[in-house]
């Protein structure tokens, strides 16, 4: 499979740049809003043939684009109505240039009935950057949107194109939300991805060789960015090849056989469960293909990985919290020479001093915390969910799988990745630790561990998604095994 296409994600000052370097470069402005606006109104094309249109245009280059959208709509027919914050005369460059072009009227004010006659609403107030709350009578233009069909320009008005977030109480709530070269991280952080609705990238004329040039370090999750690494299915491959996952099975076996099978899902070659005596029987009737064996001492554990030729761990998943698997943790840490992944109990179980766990890790260890564990491990940590991942992983110096809505996956050197395709019904008991199994099984294959951490978090969404909305955390193993085919080379 050929790997192909840019997922690199904008910041507002990436944006910014990226205009300046066009413009540098010889594009016009005037052209790359025109581009722009025309783009915009091809999205309310695709909602309606033909209606009523209410057009908001804001004080900046977002007001610029809606005048352009505007007259193309206008000349293809629609009805439409043209708002203006600001009094033609006061825009500048060239959103003065198409002020000055529109042909049709400017509505002084808006009352909730121009919202109601209104088939679409175009919202192009305010862009990607806006730093304040909207103002009162923009908090009204959002509340008589709410049952509309709105196409937003850039982003929602009143969300924060880095963050997501909204700034203030209020913003937009867009069907469409068009944005230009590339998306920003605030299309893809919650509530931003939420409020956004489907996204169009459009072109509008920025060189490839523009944005190719900035240092952009966050990426849209995508099987562009790791399926090289997937080894592929052939004559001469044999059960190592594909790798001897390790799982720790805990005090609730559930975690542990829907990690360790998770593992052998995504395909590695073997799986072994070490576990305690009581539960030997209840990992063996879990499947044939598991080897079970029983818990190791820390101490004689180095020598078990590489008689039984071990090449990833999983420890957490059901584990317990208690002295002695904290214990545990903290010996194979400073020990172990294969990749690690670190869930739920092994990252709990360090809540009252979480600065001894990050003492012991190292650029081949993967944690997976969710909010609550993150904020326990990293309680200075600042800003958005981004913002405090990439934080965390550069002060920790492992990677971390953020989990949410709106996974983020950090690596130390400042990389990081934003996952978008998790349905909302991920959200159930066991799916952890089925994440956790399916990126040690990765892992095992030899994948490396940002990749490993990055595919494993969009296959285990994938098969979300194949299982549909009644599914349970046990039905997501069989979905990973379906998720990872067309990767292997055999379709």
């Amino acid at each position: 499979m050929m790997c192909r296409g840019d997922h690199s994600l904008l910041s507002v000052r990436d944006m910014y740049q990226a205009d300046s370097l066009a413009i540098k470069s010889g594009v016009s402005g005037i052209s790359l809003m025109r581009h722009a606006g025309q783009a915009v109104a091809q999205a309310v094309c695709d909602i309606i043939p033909e209606g009523r249109v209410l057009v908001l245009c804001g004080p900046g280059n977002n007001g610029g684009d809606g005048f352009v959208a505007a007259a193309v709509l206008r000349e293809r027919g629609y009805e439409v109505q043209l708002y203006s914050m600001l009094p033609i005369s006061e825009f500048e460059g060239d959103a003065l240039h198409f002020a000055l072009e529109w042909q049709g009227g400017v509505v002084p004010e808006l009352g909730v009935e121009n919202f109601e006659q209104a088939d679409v609403i175009v919202d192009a107030l305010f862009g990607a950057g806006l730093s304040r709350p909207l103002d009162r009578a923009c908090c009204n233009y959002v509340k008589w949107s709410r049952q509309k069909r709105v196409v937003s320009v850039d982003v929602p008005s009143g969300v924060s194109g880095d963050t997501g977030n909204v700034v203030g109480d209020v913003a937009f709530r867009a069907e469409k939300t068009v944005t230009f070269s590339l998306k920003k991280t605030g299309h893809c952080l919650y509530p931003g991805a939420d409020l956004c609705g489907e996204i169009i990238v459009a072109d509008i004329g920025i060189p490839k060789e523009v944005t190719a040039s900035l240092s952009l370090n966050c990426q849209e999750n995508h099987p562009d960015l790791w399926c090289d690494q997937i080894p592929r299915y052939d004559y001469d491959r044999h059960k190592y090849d594909f790798g001897h996952s390790l799982v720790w099975g805990g005090q609730m076996s559930g975690a542990g056989r829907l990690a360790a099978m998770s593992a052998l899902r995504v395909g590695s070659g073997l799986v072994t469960v070490l576990c305690s005596e009581s539960d030997k029987l209840v990992y063996a009737v879990t499947s044939p293909s598991l080897i079970v064996d029983g818990h190791k001492d820390p101490l004689v554990l180095r020598a078990f990985l590489r008689n039984k030729k071990i090449s990833a761990f999983v420890v957490g998943p059901g584990a317990g919290r208690n002295d002695a698997f904290k214990f545990f943790v903290a010996t194979t840490l400073k020990d172990c020479f294969v990749p690690v992944v670190l869930d739920a109990d092994a990252i709990s179980v360090f809540e009252g001093n979480p600065e001894e766990l990050l003492s012991l890790l190292n650029d081949q260890v993967i944690i997976t915390p969710h909010e609550g564990e993150f904020k326990r491990l990293f309680p200075q940590a600042q800003g958005c969910r981004l913002e405090r991942a990439c934080e965390a992983a550069e002060k920790a110096g492992c990677t971390i799988v953020l989990k949410g809505a709106d996974t983020i996956i950090a690596a130390p050197d400042g990389r990081a990745v934003i996952n978008t395709n998790a349905p909302y019904w991920l959200a159930r008991g066991g799916t952890g630790d089925v994440l956790a199994g399916i990126i040690t099984g990765l892992l095992a294959q030899g994948v490396s561990v940002f990749d490993a951490a990055c595919a494993g978090v969009w296959l285990h969404s994938d098969a979300a998604q194949r299982a549909g909305s009644g599914m349970i955390a046990d039905d997501l193993p069989n979905g990973v095994g379906e998720s990872i085919v067309p990767f292997r080379g055999c379709e």
